[in-house]
């Protein structure tokens, strides 16, 4: 069964109106003579027949179709707007490429997997949220926008060995900004491992520049979420180290920074290691 259809002016009214109150219509306003609109046309119809039914799309020549056209104010093509229950809900001019055009229909088009991410995100239980972004990952064949916040749920609920799982899944290529910062947060969740916290502030004491000492500290002081605390161990670094461990100590400090809720620590930190560097 095909999802796209031309239209006429004449038949506006049922195709699209009457139409889009059983399923969401897509109408492509086009022309012969438009360039971009010989690109898009044949993405919208490729789209139309991959989701499925999810959509119908209805192309209508907007130079044949004056009234509609000047119903719905088009005044450039290609001009797409997708009606839902009769009434425009969104819509977009030019020809937009592969990507953002799927973006644009997938948030109005979800499938059950963005569904079951939707109802997840409504649930306090990380659990619970685990449970559910866990069937939706498997029925999306790990979707990474859905695998980042099952990863989060996870680390959430204190399940790191599974949220190791989780974000190893992700292909290289498709780990981004979001991808790193739970990165960072599984490494956090994860620990120093068994450490003395009383010998390590004994082995500082002794030495202030045993920076091995301070980094379990820091690391120590952020996982018990003593954010100024755990800055403050890596500022010293910064302020004592010109070498690696500076580097090292710097690194960690704008790798943690987005992980922090305390915006005031945030601040206080960014402005002492503004000043140590300079």
């Amino acid at each position: 069964m095909s999802h796209a259809h031309d239209i006429t002016e004449a038949d506006f009214d049922t195709a699209v109106l009457a139409r889009s109150r059983e399923v969401p219509v897509l109408v492509d306003f086009w022309a012969p003579w438009c360039g971009p609109c010989r690109t898009l046309k044949p993405l919208l119809e490729k789209l139309a027949g991959e989701y499925g039914g999810r959509f119908e799309l209805a192309k209508l020549n907007s130079d044949e179709a004056p009234s509609v056209s000047a119903r719905y104010a088009v005044r450039s093509i290609p001009a797409v707007k997708l009606f839902v229950g009769g009434e425009v809900v969104d819509e977009f001019t030019g020809a937009l490429p592969e990507g953002p055009l799927r973006a644009f229909l997938d948030t109005h088009l979800p499938d059950e997997a963005e569904k079951l991410r939707r109802q997840a995100a409504t649930l306090a239980d990380p659990l619970a949220r685990a449970e559910l972004l866990n069937q939706a990952a498997d029925l999306s064949g790990g979707r990474p926008e859905i695998v980042f916040d099952l990863v989060a749920a996870l680390l959430d609920a204190g399940l790191a060995d599974y949220a190791a799982a989780g974000l190893e899944s992700v292909e290289p290529r498709e780990r981004d900004e979001r991808w790193l910062k739970l990165k960072a947060r599984l490494d956090l969740a994860q620990g120093p491992g068994e450490v003395d916290e009383a010998a390590l502030r004994a082995r500082i004491e002794a030495d202030p520049k045993d920076f091995d000492a301070r980094f379990a500290l820091a690391a120590l002081l952020a996982q018990r979420n003593d954010w100024s605390a755990a800055f403050a161990q890596l500022l010293e670094v910064v302020l004592r180290d010109k070498a690696d461990a500076r580097k090292t100590a710097r690194d960690k400090l704008v790798e943690w920074f987005p992980l922090c809720p305390d915006l005031k620590a945030v601040m206080n930190a960014r402005r002492e290691l503004s000043m140590y560097l300079n």
